[in-house]
């Protein structure tokens, strides 16, 4: 079976943010385990979505929701490493599209992981899959469609 390749062009990173290792995201090989880099994943696209004026779930109940996560590791992160989330968005189609991530360490440049989510915009009121709105779509005009 092949293993997994994930490649993102550059100009698709327009946002980032950092955030700190904790002693607690650590496993038993005394590096970051793939269940904390997760989390970490979440946390930096929550804080993404909210620097672009969305929230999680608004009043209106119309959000998004993961609809899938791959990712590669390239190195060791360790307790107290400040780590920088580089993230954007592609391929856009009719119902949502795909958040990227490049999680680097500023101290030496070592790339950590890369990885990307599926998400869908979902009515957790009506508990079904919506069109994207297109006030999303337009916000992020440099994101390439795929319909």
């Amino acid at each position: 079976m092949p293993r997994l390749a994930l490649e993102f062009p550059p100009e698709q990173f327009f946002y980032a943010t950092q955030l700190s290792v904790r002693s607690t995201d650590v496993n038993a090989g005394q590096h970051l385990g793939n269940d904390a880099l997760i989390s970490m994943l979440s946390e930096a696209r929550s804080l993404f979505f909210y620097a672009h004026g969305f929230e999680e779930v608004p009043a209106d109940g119309l959000s998004w929701i993961i609809t899938d996560l791959a990712a590669i590791y390239r190195n060791e992160a360790f307790a107290r490493d400040v780590l920088r989330f580089d993230i954007g968005l592609m391929d856009f189609n009719r119902y949502g599209g795909d958040v990227i991530y490049r999680v680097s360490r500023p101290s030496d440049g070592a790339l950590i992981a890369l990885a990307k989510n599926g998400f869908v915009f979902f009515d957790y009121f009506g508990k079904k899959v919506v069109p994207m709105p297109e006030t999303f779509s337009r916000r992020f005009p440099q994101v390439n469609r795929l319909d």
